[in-house]
């Protein structure tokens, strides 16, 4: 889209009068479009309204599609919503939509996925993806005995963490001196059916040459958790992403030597308590600890953690102690605020 907003969305603005609007915050989460990734959002909002004094809704595109994203942010705008959670539907074209929310005084934050700088978003809360698939790789890689042959299947390029995730794995493998060779890249299979067809292709035509599977996406982890379960095959070490049921007990029956969580409860429920404070005054601190991405100046890292076959059961407490970590500091070290 172009870098103006359409007609409608400008007028549902101007309806609405964010600007004078009332002290009410009503936050929209957004995903790109459906994904299992995101359920746990629509927790955290139920989580965050109750906690917070707020009316936060969890909002599904029906597609993968930015124009799709683009007319719920329109409708939702329409409907009185004064605070947007979005994960981006294209790191550089979600900008524009999002400038014209922060012209009229309507506050976002970029969820599991950053938007490209220059960017209106206050900030992207997220994994850091290129550290996790990093880590994840490295556990795969040691679990293998330091070589081997590896294959990675990892999520749509559309998303922007996707190239991230293909550059840490190859750095991974690139610091082995040749140990370890990546056999192999599939992109774009964050879905259920090319997924399982391009998983189950590849094993067929190759798994006797490959030693290891690294899983960055939530998809191919589960369809490829599943294959090797389907095989019989423990020979072959897997690392994957998430916590997926079909994931979690595969590695309890060592099918599976880990995945790498991440933390999405999280990102929903402190998203909306930081957009509720800028509403109420709060403005950013220019000397935050922010880290610095390729995308953005204003990272905060929602954590990360590899879970083996000795921590699964508890896998949940990982994550809440993270979210819980980030809560008690967060307004202090991230935000000024009016006494």
């Amino acid at each position: 889209m172009g870098s103006r907003l359409t007609t409608s969305l400008c007028l549902a603005l101007l309806a609405t009068n964010p600007l004078h609007a009332a002290d009410d915050t009503r936050a929209a989460l957004v995903p790109g479009g459906p994904h299992p990734y995101f359920a746990a959002w629509e927790d955290a909002a139920s989580a965050a309204s109750a906690d917070f004094g707020v009316s936060a809704e969890y909002k599904v595109p029906a597609a993968w599609e930015l124009s799709q994203q683009n007319e719920m942010i329109e409708s939702l705008v329409a409907q009185g919503f004064n605070a947007f959670l979005v994960f981006p539907g294209d790191a550089v074209g979600t900008n524009a939509t999002l400038g014209e929310l922060a012209d009229f005084g309507i506050p976002s934050v970029a969820l599991a996925g950053c938007t490209q700088d220059p960017t209106p978003v206050l900030f992207c809360l997220g994994t850091d993806v290129y550290n996790s698939a990093y880590l994840g790789t490295r556990e795969l890689i040691e679990s293998m005995g330091g070589a081997g042959k590896i294959a990675h299947f990892t999520g749509f390029l559309v998303d922007p963490n996707t190239t991230l995730r293909i550059d840490a794995v190859e750095k991974a493998v690139a610091e082995t001196d040749g140990a370890v060779e990546l056999i192999q890249v599939i992109a774009d299979i964050d879905a259920p059916e090319p997924a399982d067809e391009k998983i189950n292709a590849f094993l067929a035509a190759q798994g006797d040459n490959v030693d290891g599977i690294v899983t960055t996406a939530w998809v191919p982890a589960v369809v490829a958790a599943t294959a090797l379960r389907n095989l019989g095959d423990q020979r072959i070490k897997m690392v994957g992403i998430d916590h997926d049921q079909v994931v979690l007990e595969a590695i309890k029956d060592g099918y599976v030597h880990g995945t790498m969580l991440q933390n999405p409860y999280g990102q929903g429920y402190i998203g909306v308590y930081a957009a509720d404070l800028v509403r109420e005054g709060c403005t950013l601190k220019d000397d935050a600890p922010w880290q610095q991405t390729a995308q953005t100046a204003r990272f905060v890292d929602s954590g990360t953690a590899f879970v083996g076959a000795e921590r699964v059961d508890d896998y949940q407490a990982a994550m809440v102690a993270v979210t819980d970590e980030i809560m008690a500091t967060f307004k202090d070290r991230y935000l000024d605020c009016p006494e």
